[in-house]
This record gives C-alpha cells, sequence and structure tokens, in this order.
C-alpha cells in the first residue's frame, strides 16, 4: 500500500493566509490615514511660517509705518480680490493678508501683531487638528527687531 501524500492547501491555512493579509493591509489603510494627518499639519505650518514672516518683512519694509500694523486680525474668505497697482495701502494688503490666511489656514485662524521697545511680533494661530473638536489651537511666533 502506498501511503497518501498531501496536495494543495487545507481550508484553515487559507483562512488564516486571507486573515493575516487582512490585518496588513488594515495597518497599512492605518498608516497612510496617519500619513495624511501629519502632512496635512506640516502644511498647515508651513503656510503659518510664511504668512509670519513675510508681514514681518512688510513691516521691516514700512519702518516710519511699523506700528499701524499692530493689533488682532482674523482670517476671513470674503471680499477676497487681490490687490492691484504700484502703491498698496496698508489697509488693502492686510485685507489681502488675511484673505490668504483664511484660505490656508481656515476661517477660524487669526494672528497678533504686537510690539515690546524695538521688538516686533507676529503670533499665527489655527485649528491644527481637525479630527478633534476640543483639541487645543496651534500658534507659531516669529520676531524681528527694528
Amino acid at each position: 500500500m502506498r501511503p497518501r501524500t498531501q496536495q494543495g492547501f487545507t481550508l484553515i491555512e487559507v483562512l488564516i493566509a486571507i486573515l493575516v493579509l487582512g490585518f496588513g493591509l488594515l495597518g497599512f489603510a492605518l498608516l497612510q490615514t496617519m500619513n495624511v494627518r501629519y502632512v496635512q499639519s506640516a502644511n498647515f505650518r508651513t503656510q503659518a511660517t510664511n504668512l509670519s514672516y513675510e508681514l514681518l518683512d512688510q513691516i521691516r519694509a514700512n519702518r516710519v509705518g511699523a506700528a499701524f500694523y499692530l493689533g488682532d486680525y482674523t482670517a476671513t474668505t470674503s471680499n477676497c480680490s487681490p490687490p492691484t497697482g504700484k502703491d498698496i495701502a496698508k489697509d488693502t494688503y492686510m485685507t489681502d493678508w488675511r484673505c490668504r490666511m483664511g484660505k490656508s489656514l481656515g476661517e477660524g485662524a487669526k494672528a497678533k501683531v504686537s510690539r515690546a521697545g524695538t521688538l516686533y511680533t507676529v503670533q499665527v494661530t489655527w485649528g491644527d487638528d481637525r479630527w478633534k473638536a476640543d483639541a487645543a489651537d496651534t500658534t507659531f511666533s516669529a520676531s524681528t527687531r527694528l
């Protein structure tokens, strides 16, 4: 009598292989979701950094009128049209800046320009965590001396 040799896979082996593959794919999907989340956070930080330094450059370029930039600003996305012409008034520039802040960081974004002696500071605050409604806002701060 010849011994029987097994050929093929048993059903339990196939089910275990599918289960292992399923867990692997689930882990990969979670990894991708976290990646999207962190990329969005990095994008917000980059936008806040660029907006802060742009406003500080504007303040440095207009040293005589630097005090006019002091105050609190809220982001907006209404009445957003880019300024035209060679000479742009401070109010027109700040309206455009607030619009760009609203479009890149969201309507809830805020900015504050303060001064301590010759040190001007721009703080930009925005809601970084879209998945948690009660999460604390993120703030980026940049300073310059005039």
